[in-house]
């Protein structure tokens, strides 16, 4: 019996329901596929833009920093020039000339080459308006720039060079613990139970930089000559995690954490006791060996005194140290950095109560320092600086108030390099070369072949001509 129209007519429409539910359940599944591969898409599309984004601004601001560490490097190579300038005021005062520290006002000075916030306060500074200028400045993006004196700094490579080098190491470094009011750090034991008192991690210090199996004796009023007290132990080699000493110069101020006696105390102590601010490092592993006592804080001062005269009331009395400290911090201050000594012969005078600082000294209380030779503690200190850190942080703005960050830490040594007054266009490579003198007295060009001659020649001794900029001894980019 054949079913009934209507009883087909149902049939269809349900065959047909059935299809437009298949037929809409393919589509949403389809439809939700491709919502997947859009999302996921559209996820590798952002990181790979984020990404590039990213190395885009990373590599604007170190071109940033780098600006900053060439510019610095230009200012400081200017300071021999401006101080010519002034020379003659000094002479008529029958004095020589200090050494100006631009370096302190770099912010301000190099603030032209900086975003808008550093041009506005290089005008006030200056008194010029940058918007006349061309091509100054920076858009999106700004350097932060701190350059520190090394030479301000009891230098640990002092040990690297030899037996005087070592005895006076010893001195500025038994000088710069000796205050009483450090005795807690040298009364505590390491991770492996062991004491380290001031000699000891002395010794530990110039051990590790020299070139000798030799161990240093830092105890010099119980030594004689070399300073030698036999062979080196083998601590290192009885920690847990052995290794040997180095015996070779300092690379860097990190090495330090791996001196015996060197403990996170006495790190932020002596070495680094503010990270942020470089300034107070009371150590380098860089510079000339001899401290600048215009630019040494106070508490390096105070070693490298104490190094000279261990006798001294500043280097034994707590009241008289702190007085010592509040003095050379006050006349800092007053001064706003401008330099107080033209020599090492003032700073000495000074010391003994004489001179024009001596009875202002005298005034905040501090006695007289009596050193024990006068003629060889001058040889520990400069009134200059050759040896320069430059830190300089190029900041690239992102959206959102995203910022990419990129650190570069420069080591610059001025010691034999030229001020820009010395240096002659004639001397560089390419310069048109000098005319000669005919027996008439005019002078004549030399012809294409002497022109070549001469230009190979200055070629050739180029690499050897000293760059103005000073010599980079160290570079790390973070």
């Amino acid at each position: 019996m054949r079913p009934s129209l209507d009883t087909r007519k149902r049939a269809r429409a349900k065959s047909r329901a059935q299809e437009r539910g298949i037929a809409l359940v393919m589509v949403l599944g389809a439809i939700a596929v491709l919502t997947v591969m859009l999302a996921e898409f559209q996820d590798e599309t952002s990181a790979e833009a984020a990404s590039a984004t990213a190395e885009r601004d990373s590599v604007q601001a170190e071109y940033m920093a780098k600006s900053a560490v060439n510019l610095s490097r230009l200012l400081i190579a200017t300071e021999p020039t401006i101080r010519g300038a002034i020379a003659p005021l000094f002479m008529m005062m029958k004095k020589t000339a200090p050494q100006l520290p631009v370096w302190e006002f770099s912010d301000r000075i190099l603030g032209a080459f900086n975003d808008e916030a550093g041009s506005q306060d290089f005008s006030v500074t200056v008194g010029v308006d940058t918007k006349t200028g061309k091509n100054l400045g920076l858009k999106d993006g700004r350097f932060e720039l701190s350059i520190v004196d090394e030479d301000a700094k009891i230098n640990t490579n002092l040990g690297a060079a030899n037996d005087i080098a070592h005895i006076r190491l010893a001195q500025e470094l038994v000088g710069l613990m000796a205050p009483p009011q450090y005795a807690p750090i040298f009364e505590q034991k390491d991770g492996t139970g062991n004491f380290h008192d001031r000699f000891t991690v002395c010794s530990a210090i110039i051990d590790w930089g020299d070139q000798d199996e030799q161990l240093f004796n830092c105890d010099l009023s119980k030594v004689s000559g070399a300073a030698s007290s036999g062979v080196e132990d083998a601590y290192y080699q009885l920690l847990p995690k052995a290794y040997r000493r180095k015996n070779a110069p300092y690379d860097s101020l990190d090495e330090l954490h791996s001196v015996r006696g060197v403990s996170e105390d006495f790190w932020a102590t002596f070495v680094d006791p503010e990270p942020t601010n470089p300034k107070k490092r009371p150590m380098t592993v860089w510079g000339t060996g001899r401290v600048n006592v215009n630019t040494a804080n106070a508490q390096t001062l105070l070693g490298v005194v104490c190094a000279g005269a261990p006798t001294a009331d500043i280097c034994n009395d707590i009241t008289q140290a702190q007085t010592f400290v509040m003095g050379v911090t006050m006349a800092r201050g007053l001064t706003m950095g401008a330099p107080l000594f033209g020599s090492p012969k003032d700073f000495i005078q000074t010391m003994t109560g004489k001179g024009q600082l001596g009875p202002v000294m005298a005034s905040f209380g501090m006695k007289p320092v009596a050193f024990k030779s006068e003629s060889e503690f001058e040889k520990a200190i400069s009134s200059e600086s050759k040896v320069f850190s430059i830190y300089a942080i190029g900041i690239k703005k992102g959206t959102l108030k995203r910022e990419t960050r990129v650190s570069i830490h420069a080591v610059v040594d001025f010691q034999k390099t030229p001020s820009l007054s010395q240096m002659s266009l004639s001397t560089l490579p390419g310069a048109a070369p000098a005319p000669t003198s005919t027996a008439a007295g005019q002078q004549q060009l030399p012809n294409a072949a002497q022109a070549a001659a001469q230009s190979a020649a200055q070629n050739a001794a180029f690499p050897q001509t000293p760059v103005t900029a000073g010599q980079v001894v160290y570079y790390r980019i973070d």
